[in-house]
């Protein structure tokens, strides 16, 4: 582990300090979640998690399950970094001076109350003084320069074509439901959650000054507006295609693109480089309608879409009435939440965005050792070489095809744990200020941060995830996976548990992500990273054949009455949760080949392993959560991520003594 300076080591406490060991042992395989009762044949989720579902949800949470168990367990050790920084502090510019001093301003509710909106009045000035559509650009350039959305996305990113190279790009965006189909979905429900919205937006209206009266039509005219930008964006399955949302552009023609956007004012704002000649534009039909929006429509309706937008955004960090409105829709009408989180939670989550390597280089001297990362990184080796095995099983590719996946596979990067390299926050000034204009701060440091990579070669040793974060990635354009050390935690993983629940419980984990490299996105980037297509028009076309046979698995599933998953929404997720299921099985069996494997607690291996994998996923979710993850989400509800990818497992039925089903297909891995 990279050694520390002083000042942070001493922020040590041991673990057990912090909280008693839970009073339930935390294991792959526990009897006490089950429902023996439960055909594993007919309900394999009933059976392993059956008896989970009496656990209450807490207040705060829209599903409660062994994500939420491992996230408090994580949270507890955060929470202690950041109390003991807020009391000790440090040396200016140091990691405990940075991390102490954000977390004691969104502590300080009386001072927030006290401020109110005043650390935006710039802002709102700024806003007020639009007076032509060149005023509109440049505010909207000034917002995203302080990593402020509005109207659309634009940040630095991975050329996918030349993954060598940085390159700036643009995206769709500049709406506040959870995604386009919103706008246009129909049905009472729908409706409903419309006129909530547009509600919602008066009364943060009101909160911020205007009268009742003015704030109802503030609210009708950003909803009209957003209806418009909705209107010009692609679906969510639509996004889905690498292909077609990569669109290079050089910067002189962006013009012809959208005559009335005022490109070169935008860049301005951003102090974007002159040198840089090329942009990508994800969605240039998008940009096109923008651009005639920011003519056609009145500048009184784009300062209120501006005004509602930092207040949006901005609203957590602001006084109770402030944040109880947003979460009153967010929360309770989308979610289903009853309580709002407590403080020390929503200011940890903020002080993880805007610092959290500097977080990071502290939770891991607690809780991820070295012998954890080499027990992992094995795991990873064995899962490498099981996917290569499914490759060579895969009857139905070429030899050049599958020369092409090896080549993939044997340069794929793993990240585990945390970074060799931590980030520097040093240019990122943190006091005890008003807690917003922290927040502000830290988004405005992570753009210029990003936009400062333009122009230079790409660091492929960056997290793109903090090493506390209970989450993992695949990342296409680095042909990376990354796990970090606050998902390799018990009960998903935990060094001195067997090889059975720990590659049961994280073929949802290594497994998944690794198959995101073969699913229908990341197939179609090679070795390098690149957006490039490295197989045979034969091998493409059985590919999508096999894929084609998943999203109606998907779609057939009916998850509330009368809602049913979208299988070509949900269709990477759900091929990497088939297939990372079957790799994870298959490293299983590689890892303890040479092994005496016995059963234990009356269960055989291979039923332990398929036990873990299911109990990995144990929730009891809101169905208001269900509906929309459903809409708006591109994973399926959690049971569905153990019912479909048993569904065609014959080791699955082996070890169960299932029979064999009315209907089989050929797997894709």
């Amino acid at each position: 582990m990279k050694s520390l300076p002083a000042c942070v080591a001493l922020l040590f406490v041991p673990l057990a300090l912090l909280a008693a060991e839970p009073a339930h042992p935390i294991v792959g395989v526990d009897r006490s979640y089950m429902d023996l009762t439960v055909s594993p044949c007919k309900d394999f989720y009933g059976y392993a998690c059956g008896g989970f579902d009496k656990v209450p949800i807490p207040g705060e949470y829209a599903g409660y399950g062994v994500n939420q168990e491992i996230d408090e367990r994580n949270f507890a050790i955060l929470k202690d970094i950041l109390e003991t920084s807020a009391r000790t502090s440090g040396p200016h510019g140091t990691v405990a001076q940075r991390v102490g001093d954000f977390y004691a301003s969104g502590m300080d509710e009386a001072t927030i109350e006290r401020e109110g909106l005043k650390p935006l009045a710039p802002w709102f000035a700024e806003i007020a003084a639009i007076k032509s559509p060149a005023d509109l650009i440049k505010t909207i350039g000034h917002f995203q320069a302080e990593g402020l959305d509005a109207a659309f996305g634009f940040g630095a990113q991975i050329d996918d074509k030349d993954t060598t190279a940085m390159i700036a790009g643009f995206g769709q965006g500049g709406i506040g439901l959870p995604e386009r189909d919103y706008y246009f979905r129909e049905g009472p429900e729908a409706e409903d959650t419309r006129k909530a919205y547009v509600a919602h937006v008066a009364r943060m209206f009101v909160l911020a000054g205007d009268t009742p009266a003015d704030a109802a039509r503030e609210a009708d005219a950003v909803m009209a507006l957003e209806t418009k930008l909705a209107k010009a964006s692609r679906t969510l399955v639509e996004r889905r295609d690498p292909e077609k949302n990569y669109n290079k552009f050089e910067r002189s023609a962006l013009n012809k693109l959208a005559p009335d956007f005022g490109w070169e004012t935008f860049l301005a704002q951003l102090d974007f480089p002159a040198t840089e000649k090329t942009v990508l534009v994800g969605q240039p039909e998008f940009f096109t309608a923008l651009g005639g929006l920011m003519q056609s429509e009145p500048l009184e309706t784009w300062r209120s879409y501006l005004r509602w937008h930092l207040l949006h955004q901005t609203a957590n960090y602001l006084g109770h009435d402030f944040v109880e409105e947003r979460f009153a829709f967010y929360g309770k009408k989308l979610s289903g939440t009853t309580e709002l989180r407590p403080r020390w939670k929503r200011v940890m989550a903020a002080a993880d965005s805007a610092l959290g390597e500097d977080l990071g280089q502290l939770y891991v001297q607690r809780a991820f050792s070295p012998a954890a990362k080499a027990r992992a990184m094995e795991m990873v080796k064995f899962h490498l070489e099981a996917m290569r095995a499914r490759i060579r099983a895969a009857v139905w590719m070429s030899e050049a095809t599958k020369a092409q996946a090896y080549k993939k596979i044997d340069t794929m990067h793993s990240k585990v744990g945390y970074p060799d390299k931590w980030r520097d926050y040093s240019h990122l000034e943190i006091s005890r200020q008003a807690y917003v204009l922290n927040v502000l701060a830290g988004a405005a440091f992570e753009n210029r941060r990003e936009l400062a990579k333009l122009g230079k070669p790409v660091d492929r040793d960056e997290w793109n995830m903090t090493p506390q974060t209970n989450n993992a990635y695949y990342e296409p354009t680095l042909n990376e996976m990354c796990f970090p050390a606050g998902i390799l935690q018990p009960p998903f993983f935990d060094e001195k548990a067997d090889d059975a629940t720990n590659y049961g419980a994280l073929a949802s984990t290594i497994g998944h992500e690794l198959t995101h490299g073969f699913d229908d996105q990341g197939r179609q980037y090679d070795s390098d990273g690149n957006l490039k297509n490295w197989w045979t028009e034969a091998d493409a076309k059985g590919f999508q054949s096999r894929a084609e046979r998943v999203a109606q698995q998907y779609d057939a599933f009916e998850v509330l009455p009368g809602l049913h998953i979208n299988g070509h929404q949900t269709l990477g997720e759900n091929i990497a949760d088939v297939g990372g299921l079957r790799v994870s099985y298959e490293a299983f069996k590689l890892a303890t080949k040479n092994k005496q494997l016995e059963p234990a607690d009356g269960f055989t291996p291979d039923q332990r392993f398929f036990i873990a994998f299911a109990q990995g996923w144990r929730t009891n979710q809101r169905p208001e959560s269900v509906r929309l993850g459903v809409q708006s989400d591109v994973h399926s509800p959690i049971r569905w991520r153990v019912l479909g990818p048993v569904a065609n497992f014959p080791e699955f039925r082996a070890a169960f003594g299932c029979t064999e089903p009315t209907e089989t297909w050929p797997p894709i891995w």
